[in-house]
């Protein structure tokens, strides 16, 4: 079978972390929504199941902050940031579908009070730093 090219949305109102290919979007509220990117998806493959840690957890920067369950193996969903779990997606618990099909919305994985913020954000990048990433690993990639 012929390899597909990644083709999906990186939006701009979001930043990325390249090495776990997650998102992080800071809410006016000052808490954080983190998913996972649709190209992160792309790479593992189609989710079967997702679970988040339990709320109130603490979780550190690189650390599992869930799993994913794919066609061919379980995955630990790493940390784009420190971060005090204040809920998983229990409906992308419920229906991991969301986590394939609306990655940047209803699906996303966690949210999240940041416990090292003011360090931790400059490591992450813009949507096109994260978009030039993926051409170097995926050449033929398109977004939209």
């Amino acid at each position: 079978m012929a390899h597909q090219p990644f083709s999906g949305p990186i939006p701009d109102d979001r930043l990325y972390c390249p090495r776990y290919d997650m998102w992080v979007q800071e809410q006016a509220n000052g808490e954080l929504l983190i998913g996972a990117t649709s190209f992160g998806i792309f790479l593992a493959g189609e989710i079967i199941a997702f679970t988040a840690k339990p709320k109130g957890a603490e979780v550190e920067l690189g650390r599992g902050m869930g799993t994913v369950e794919c066609r061919k193996t379980v995955l630990a969903v790493h940390a784009p940031v420190s971060f005090l779990l204040l809920e998983g997606n229990e409906a992308a618990e419920e229906r991991p579908k969301l986590v394939n099909s609306e990655p940047y919305a209803a699906g996303w994985m966690a949210r999240a009070q940041a416990t090292r913020w003011d360090e931790e954000k400059p490591t992450l990048i813009d949507a096109d730093t994260y978009r030039q990433h993926i051409l170097k690993i995926e050449p033929e990639a398109s977004f939209g």
